[in-house]
């Protein structure tokens, strides 16, 4: 449930209304805020609120699976937020699914418990900024089936793939075996991710184009080699920037490109990345290890990515 005030000066009230506390302010075209403090309060504002709206979650556990589908705009985002102690916590499925929901900000709260932690799917800019997500069965957020323009940003995740298959990606964008999927120009942004997650710390599947990996830390503790998961950053879509990220603890690589699909996995830029690979145990242990290099399919790995330990930089001339 919203209130929507429809004088046209300014005003400001608060009253309680389902169990939600709703404030409006401003003229006709004033927002609301919305007040959560229970699991059911929350499900019921993620299919009250509109363009424009703040929902806002008090510390506390909220048990189940969430879901919106409303789709906001870009000069009127819907925004989910609360501070790390509002803690979404889900017996299986997804913690939370922004399913259409465009135009979405998910801010400050944890995501855990679940299959897994935040799934974007078919949705456009939504930026999910200061989570914590971990403890899940499988990966911690995914952006899928063509979400666009999405950002993941100073947020941390740990702890994934659970499920004792040998996956869970932290941040995986796109659907492997297809080119069907096209997330494209995905954001992944001064994060922490890892120790303990199952599958790379980023996966970037063939279909997907213009993602950007900047300014991570990753901690590859956790590695399992089960499904070919032995680098930090898996790169199988095109045209993806991977610069100043810091990596640690991996199994073999830091970072490595795969063409799954014919015409996959080409233009990728490796720029100002510290690997540490001191306790690789691997065959290759390489900085980047560019598996499908050729005049159709380039990668640039750039001078001012540096490595402590393991075999090398690259496997490919380095760019100045």
């Amino acid at each position: 449930m919203r209130i929507r005030t429809p004088l046209p000066c300014l005003f400001a009230a608060a009253l309680t209304a389902g169990g939600l506390l709703l404030t409006a302010a401003g003229p006709a075209s004033a927002v609301t805020t919305i007040e959560v403090t229970t699991a059911a309060q929350l499900k019921s504002a993620l299919g009250a609120a509109g363009p424009g709206d703040t929902i806002h979650l008090a510390d506390g556990t909220y048990t189940g699976n969430f879901k919106a589908t409303t789709p906001a705009t870009a000069s009127a985002r819907i925004t989910l937020t609360g501070s790390p102690g509002a803690v979404l916590t889900a017996g299986g499925g997804y913690g939370l699914h922004l399913n259409g929901a465009s135009y979405w900000t998910v801010q400050g709260v944890t995501v855990t418990g679940g299959q897994k932690g935040i799934m974007i799917d078919a949705a456009r800019g939504v930026v999910v900024d200061g989570v914590t997500v971990h403890g899940l069965d499988m990966e911690g957020v995914h952006f899928r089936t063509s979400s666009t323009d999405g950002v993941i940003r100073n947020s941390r995740i740990y702890d994934t793939g659970n499920d004792g298959r040998g996956m869970g990606e932290g941040v995986y964008v796109g659907t492997a075996n297809t080119l069907s999927d096209k997330s494209d120009r995905i954001q992944i942004l001064g994060n922490t991710i890892g120790p303990g997650v199952g599958g790379e710390n980023v996966d970037i599947k063939e279909g997907t184009t213009g993602a950007r990996i900047i300014g991570n830390t990753f901690d590859g503790g956790g590695l399992t080699g089960a499904n070919y998961d032995d680098s930090w950053v898996d790169v199988k879509g095109n045209d993806v920037l991977v610069q100043d990220n810091t990596g640690t603890a991996t199994s073999n690589d830091g970072y490595q490109t795969h063409s799954q699909q014919p015409g996959w996995g080409c233009g990728t830029i490796f720029k100002g990345n510290k690997s540490n690979l001191t306790t690789a145990t691997g065959t290759t242990r390489l900085a980047v290890n560019v598996t499908n290099f050729g005049a159709g399919c380039t990668t640039t790995v750039h001078s001012s990515n540096t490595v402590t330990g393991g075999k090398g930089l690259t496997n490919i001339a380095v760019t100045p």
